[in-house]
Order: structure tokens, then C-alpha cells, then sequence
């Protein structure tokens, strides 16, 4: 490692909202469906996964359910019960103890769903009766997901407080901040964009009205938090889940702008198609990435050298990191000294016990 490397942007402190980081390196919100499938209560198991990866800057845990309406995958985690408040404690406790910070990211899936994840085995609901091509993940494995019911304008205000409800419980649980996922094909993301908004209310047809719904969430959750503890994600460029857009650009711009007013923590933005390729630094990106003022959270297959480059020269204050995290517990230090990294085992990146979750050995550790 060479002096230049370790004085790298990259690994150096930055402020994030009302709390300066160690370093610009977060940990990306992944879903491992860990807990119980019935009560969705983290345990002391996820709290040791935690810690083991709390020399991270931000840690954003992983997406958690805001309602039973929200949840879309098995044995996922809530923040919509005092069962779940005490066992996130656990999590938030161990982290803090590390010298960490932690994030929890406020997810509603909408469509994305099954009725057996559904309380009474509903429809998932959306803002329109537009089927994904898409399977759930349920206890009995992969099903299609069935064509959900479309929200009425009366239930809007109750999912909002949802989240004002959720984020409420985090900052309980002692979360240091909140994140609104408005991205990749969820409730939020599925409002943005026109191939699954076909409403013809105020909450469809033009941007500013699809745009409605998350906007009330947001002043929702920015009431509860404090705008300095709030973070949002997006992914404009990204058709994950099925959510199709004709013009990300026009929809997504409009967007970032009004964001400005807000001084949140931070926006997360998906760079490019989720978990594809990167789409490089300029085109619709770099049109997207100049319209937003405040901090900035990057997050799409980066590895080391883009990571050190993107912070170097101001595209992004912070590089959200997620599958290295997984096999990487150590993957701050493995970065700023340039160590290989380990190889997850992707038959249990998704439920299963503590193999695969938490016996990942850090460097200096022998495995197992």
C-alpha cells in the first residue's frame, strides 16, 4: 500500500447528514432472510453478522418491511412491531459497540409479492393492476407473483403513516438514520414510473403526480427523522422487478431537483441496470448525477479502483458496497490495503442458518 492509496478519499472521514463517517465505504442493504418467517424479529445472529461488517462507514441494513402488506419475501425483517423494536436493538447495540453507524432501509414492496407473504393471503396491492413477470420468494419456494389489486386514493394517507410509524420505530431501535427505498421496482418506485402508474387520479399521469406518493412519505418521514437522519434511494436507469419507464430521464429529473430542498443525508442512487454492468460515468448518468447538490451515495458493481476514482474526482461522497460485504466482513481494510477478496457461496446468500452469514473469516482469521 502505497501513502498515496491510504491518503485516498476513498478511506478518509466524511459527513453524512448530522454524523462524520470514518470512511466513504457503506455497506449496501442486503437482503439474507435471516429471521423468523412469522415474526420477522431480528436475532442475536443477525446482530454478530452486523458487527463482524461495522468498520464500514454506514452500514444500511438491510431492507425491512414498514407493514405485513409491505413484506415480499420470506423470513424478511420488520419495524412494524415492539418485538421487532427490541430485536433490531440487539443489532444497533452491536454495531455501536464496534464503533459503527447503522442505517435501516424503509421498504414497502407492493407488487413485488405473493398473498401467501400477504396477511389474510391478499393481493399484493400496487398503484395499478399491472402484473410483474416476476416470482416470489415464499417458504415453498419460487411462485408467480398473481396480478395485484390496484390501491384506492383512500388507503394512501394510512401506507404513509406506515412509514412515518416505521421510521418512528427505527430511530427507537437506535438506528442512526433512515433510508426510503425508492428504488428498483418497489410501492415508491412503481408511482414513478408510467408502465406500472396507469392511474388517472392525482397520484398518475404527469411526473409531478406520480411523484406525489413519494413525496409524502418522504415530508412523513423527514418530520419524524429530521431531514439530516434521511437518505433515499433511487434507480431511474434500472428496470428491476419488472418496472418499466419510457423516459428516466424526464421522469427521474424533476425528481433530483425537488430532492435539493429537502438537505437530506444523503441520495443512494443505483448506477445503471441493478447488478449489471456499469453504464460508465457519462450519458443519462452524468445527467442525473449534476442535477443532485447534496451527498452522494453510489452503488453498482464498483470495485476498488472505481471506487477510489469516483471519490477522488467528486462523482460520489460515499460507494455503497454489497455482495464483497457478504464474504468480506473485513472489506474496508481489505480495500485500503488491496487484498484479495473472498468469494461468497451463493447457495446461502438466502436463508439458512449462520453458514454462509456469519462464519466468514476476516483476514487474520482462520475460517470456520
Amino acid at each position: 500500500m502505497t501513502d498515496s492509496q491510504d491518503a485516498a478519499p476513498l478511506f478518509q472521514p466524511v459527513t453524512i447528514g448530522r454524523y462524520t463517517l470514518p470512511n466513504r465505504i457503506a455497506m449496501a442493504p442486503l437482503t439474507r432472510s435471516r429471521t423468523d418467517n412469522a415474526t420477522g424479529v431480528p436475532t442475536a445472529m443477525n446482530a454478530e453478522y452486523y458487527a463482524q461488517r461495522a468498520t464500514a462507514g454506514l452500514i444500511v441494513a438491510e431492507a425491512t418491511q414498514i407493514s405485513p402488506q409491505g413484506k415480499g419475501y420470506a423470513y424478511t425483517p420488520g419495524i412494524h412491531s415492539a418485538e421487532q423494536v427490541a430485536g433490531w436493538k440487539l443489532v444497533t447495540d452491536a454495531v455501536h459497540a464496534k464503533g459503527g453507524h447503522i442505517c435501516l432501509q424503509l421498504w414497502h414492496v407492493g407488487r413485488i409479492s405473493h398473498p401467501d407473504l400477504q396477511p389474510g393471503s391478499a393481493l399484493p396491492v400496487a398503484p395499478s393492476a399491472v402484473k410483474p413477470e416476476m416470482k416470489a420468494f415464499t417458504v415453498d419456494g419460487f411462485k408467480d407473483i398473481p396480478t395485484p389489486r390496484a390501491l384506492d386514493v383512500s388507503e394512501l394517507p394510512g401506507i404513509v403513516e406506515d412509514y412515518r410509524r416505521a421510521t418512528r420505530n427505527a430511530l427507537a431501535a437506535g438506528f442512526d438514520m433512515v433510508e426510503v427505498h425508492a428504488a428498483n421496482g418497489y410501492l415508491i418506485d412503481q408511482f414513478l414510473r408510467d408502465g406500472t402508474n396507469k392511474r388517472t387520479d392525482a397520484y398518475g399521469g404527469s411526473v409531478e403526480n406520480r411523484a406525489r406518493f413519494l413525496f409524502e412519505v418522504l415530508d412523513a418521514v423527514v418530520a419524524e427523522a429530521g431531514a439530516d437522519r434521511v437518505g433515499i434511494r433511487l434507480s431511474p436507469l434500472s428496470p428491476a422487478n419488472d418496472a418499466q419507464e419510457s423516459d428516466p430521464v424526464g421522469t427521474f429529473s424533476p425528481v433530483i431537483r425537488r430532492l435539493n430542498g429537502y438537505g437530506l443525508a444523503y441520495l443512494h442512487m443505483i448506477e445503471g441496470v441493478t447488478r449489471g454492468p456499469h453504464p460508465g460515468f457519462g450519458g443519462d448518468l452524468a445527467e442525473l448525477r449534476g442535477l443532485y447538490t447534496g451527498r452522494y451515495m453510489a452503488n453498482n458493481v464498483y470495485d476498488r479502483a472505481m471506487a477510489i476514482q469516483a471519490t477522488a474526482n467528486g462523482h460520489a461522497d460515499m460507494i455503497a458496497f454489497g455482495r464483497p460485504f457478504i464474504a468480506n466482513p473485513d472489506l474496508v481494510e481489505r480495500l485500503r490495503i488491496d487484498a484479495p477478496l473472498a468469494e461468497p457461496d451463493q447457495k446461502t446468500f438466502y436463508g439458512g442458518d449462520r453458514h454462509g452469514y456469519t462464519d466468514y473469516p476476516a483476514l487474520a482469521q482462520p475460517a470456520g
